[in-house]
């Protein structure tokens, strides 16, 4: 049984759900199908920078009081602070801190609220992709199928969608992993700067922790990152993996661990995809993991993906989904301004995690004089990073419907 549908978005991860409500803002009918029982977060821990916010406010999701909003400093384990993340005065007014701290799931709540009734749908695992020109059919492994017009793959870092368009691409391992976790029990916390997010690196590891809101109650979400070999099995016990990790650093760091339960913490392993040079291809394209799966180095992952629907809306504004020119044209205008600012990103946060944990140990005294007495990591990481995504806001335009001029 063939059943006429919408726009169809692959995955309810932020790049599909910000798909989706763009999509929606853009005047098209739309269905996220996700082969999961419902949309869930692959994680706890959570940055967010302007443009992000601006994308969530226009597409109608409630971002008062979203999560902590937080000043961002790169320092030695001394404290020495070798980066200053600067953001327009202007801009942290705007949108609630510049950059904030929130718990995930947080942000799963709010964008689903912020979707029609009947738009996700659950439990949908894709068995096939067939795109014929004027349409592309989608069957399903329970049977259905579906055709649409256009077809947005925010199916993650193992993209179907993504596998079709241009084959198999391996993950790029980190050797790196993380281990994080949460806690509210802040009230006695010696030391605790709030309003900050403290990124602390030692010879070999890197000891961060940053204020975050929920429900309007205040919070810390921290995390350590050190080398890990990709195919080294995960450490028996976290909890005293990450105590004997925070011992390293000053400061507060090995309290937050001692007072965050059990169950807010989390591991994983730090993997990416090389950047692709196209996205689209005929009524197909991709956004978020799917696109440009990154570390958490750049504390950008989600915000990017976030940014893809809002830029997906714009592309779409006004085309006719029946015209096979004007779609292939819209995807293409969208990959274009997509890929340059993704690429960037992605491929900074992988020389991070290189430089500050793969050094061999006779470079690391180099580098750590070079990181602690000249403006390196100032001009990239406190001013060309910050400015690069920042600049995105101008990109934005007013909204979905008011795109810049370009």
């Amino acid at each position: 049984m063939s059943t006429p549908t919408p726009i169809a978005v692959l995955g309810a991860g932020p790049a599909g759900m910000a798909a989706t409500l763009g999509l929606l803002k853009a005047g098209h009918d739309v269905r996220l199908y996700e082969r999961y029982a419902q949309a869930r977060p692959a994680g706890n821990i959570l940055n967010l920078w302007p443009p992000p916010i601006k994308a969530l406010e226009d597409m109608g999701v409630d971002i008062d009081d979203l999560g902590a909003p937080c000043h961002t400093t790169f320092r030695s384990e001394p404290g020495h602070v070798r980066a200053d993340v600067r953001i327009p005065d202007d801009v942290v007014a705007r949108y609630g801190g510049g950059f904030i701290g929130m718990l995930r799931p947080d942000l799963y709540s709010r964008m689903l609220a912020a979707i029609p009734d009947g738009v996700v749908q659950t439990g949908r695992e894709l068995a096939s992709i067939d795109d014929h020109g004027d349409g592309v059919t989608l069957r399903f492994s329970d049977g259905e199928i579906v055709e649409t017009p256009v077809l947005i793959g925010a199916d993650g870092i193992d993209s179907t969608v993504r596998r079709h368009l241009w084959g198999a691409t391996p993950k790029r391992p980190h050797h790196l992993h993380i281990i994080g976790g949460f806690t509210f029990d802040i009230d006695d916390v010696p030391g605790l700067e709030r309003g900050e997010v403290v990124l602390t690196h030692n010879r070999t590891v890197q000891g961060t922790y940053s204020s975050i809101r929920r429900d309007g109650r205040d919070g810390i979400q921290w995390w350590v990152l050190e080398a890990w070999r990709d195919d080294q099995e995960a450490p028996a016990d976290l909890r005293a993996h990450a105590t004997g990790l925070a011992a390293g650093f000053r400061g507060p760091l090995s309290d937050l661990v001692a007072r965050t339960d059990v169950a807010h913490l989390q591991r994983w392993p730090i993997r990416d995809l090389a950047p692709l040079e196209r996205w689209s291809k005929g009524r197909i394209t991709i956004a978020g993991d799917a696109a440009h799966a990154t570390s958490p180095y750049a504390a950008y992952g989600a915000g990017m993906s976030i940014c893809d629907g809002y830029f997906l809306g714009q592309a779409l504004v006004g085309v006719d989904l029946a015209d096979d020119a004007d779609v292939v044209a819209a995807l293409g205008a969208y990959e274009q301004l997509r890929i340059p600012h993704t690429r960037s990103q992605v491929q900074q946060a992988y020389i991070l995690g290189k430089v500050f944990h793969h050094a061999p140990s006779v470079l690391r005294p180099v580098r750590d004089f070079i990181l602690d007495r000249t403006p390196l990591l100032q001009r990239q990481v406190g001013e060309r990073s910050p400015g690069e995504i920042v600049a995105q806001l101008a990109e934005m335009g007013a909204g979905i419907l008011a795109p810049a001029e370009r």
